[in-house]
């Protein structure tokens, strides 16, 4: 099982990157090193993240071969389970911590990609380039016909609307993570998980494909757009089109941010974090893939090192627990986020041991996180059905 040791390794990593985003130091306040991390995390992060969320799809649905039957109905019903809980607990944290929260995201592509749970890997690598070829510009489209009053008299019916700053709207098009974009990472991760990472050959062409689409993809984008195609809208702030300031608390970025900030063709050419145009979403997946393969080639092949790494590995076992347990420390702690006040990467070192620590210690006395197992929990009622 080193394959999934070493997906545990990069969802770690992922929740790190987050840690970076939420509460390091903005990107204008670090030099060399240190701007690179900064940088990388930005974006990347919840990439990474939502690529794993369609590997852990596969996990429920069936690994290599799709379940079938009565298994296949009681995996989708667990999927779906999962889905409605995630969105809820996303609304929830939005209403108590206020802008915009992935999870209830995350729970939007669930139910998005039901249907695709029993395709094989070529066929979802397929839609996956699909997606991140013609999701960008329909998503510009789309965004560039919404005035706002067409937004305001949408929202006005949407009962998510009233619960928080996420509706429906956003969660499908002009959200931070919209799902009509960020279902080619989804997409993109189920694929992966229909593959046998411990194979040789597998890891050597998927490392092959993820340099490629990376190069290739930014590559391009300074190739036509110039200097500015990489910038980060973490560095940038919120557009000038939204609504308020960015949350203090939390590190979520405003409801109504949008991927295209500027509502742009130019924009279109661009490949920043969170500019969600096809060479960032394709330069994007370059980037997990390789995160994903060299986990995953570490842990099978450096086993000094996977023991080194197992405190590490076990925040990636309950990577739920860690994302939302960094949202209560920050309550409690008030920590400050990394929205342009806080200059020092003491609190983020903090957090990170804070999360290698409590997870060491609770793996030692139960398989899943906190979280995890209620999870676990609320979706045995799927068994019922035959």
């Amino acid at each position: 099982m080193g394959r999934l040791v070493g997906v545990d390794l990069a969802r770690a990593l992922a929740v790190f990157g987050m840690y970076v985003v939420h509460i390091g130091p903005p990107l204008s306040a670090t030099h060399g090193v240190a701007s690179w991390i900064r940088y990388m995390a930005d974006g990347h992060s919840s990439v990474l993240f939502a690529t794993l969320a369609g590997f852990s799809l596969m996990l429920l649905a069936g690994r290599r071969e799709p379940r079938t039957g009565l298994a296949g109905r009681q995996a989708r019903a667990r999927i779906a389970i999962r889905a409605v809980i995630l969105l809820a607990l996303g609304t929830v944290m939005a209403i108590e911590y206020g802008g915009v929260i992935i999870l209830g995201f995350y729970g939007v592509y669930f139910l998005l990609a039901l249907p695709l749970v029993r395709l094989r890997a070529r066929t979802l690598a397929i839609i996956a380039a699909a997606f991140a070829l013609v999701a960008p510009q329909l998503a510009y489209v789309l965004s560039s016909l919404l005035t706002p009053s067409v937004q305001q008299s949408i929202n006005s019916y949407d009962p998510l609307r009233h619960l928080s700053e996420v509706g429906v709207l956003d969660l499908l098009l002009t959200g931070f993570y919209p799902a009509l974009t960020w279902m080619s990472f989804v997409i993109a991760g189920m694929a992966l998980g229909r593959l046998d990472l411990s194979s040789g050959t597998v890891q050597k062409r998927l490392a092959a494909l993820g340099a490629a689409l990376t190069a290739a993809a930014y590559g391009m984008s300074l190739l036509l757009a110039g200097k500015g195609a990489l910038r980060s809208l973490a560095e940038d702030g919120p557009s000038s089109g939204s609504s308020g300031p960015m949350p203090t608390g939390g590190g979520s970025m405003p409801a109504d941010g949008g991927s295209f900030p500027d509502l742009s063709a130019s924009s279109l050419l661009q490949a920043g974090p969170h500019s969600g145009t096809t060479f960032d979403i394709i330069g994007s997946v370059g980037i997990a893939i390789l995160v994903i393969v060299g986990a995953t080639v570490a842990m099978d092949r450096l086993p000094r090192l996977r023991r080194l790494a197992k405190p590490v590995i076990a925040v990636g076992t309950m990577s739920l627990t860690a994302y939302v347990g960094h949202f209560l420390a920050q309550s409690v702690f008030s920590t400050p986020a990394g929205t342009g006040t806080q200059q020092s990467w003491l609190p983020l070192i903090m957090y990170v041991l804070g999360a290698v620590l409590f997870a060491a210690i609770w793996s030692r006395f139960f398989r899943r996180g906190p979280l995890e197992y209620l999870l676990n929990a609320a979706t045995r009622s799927a068994n019922r059905i035959r």
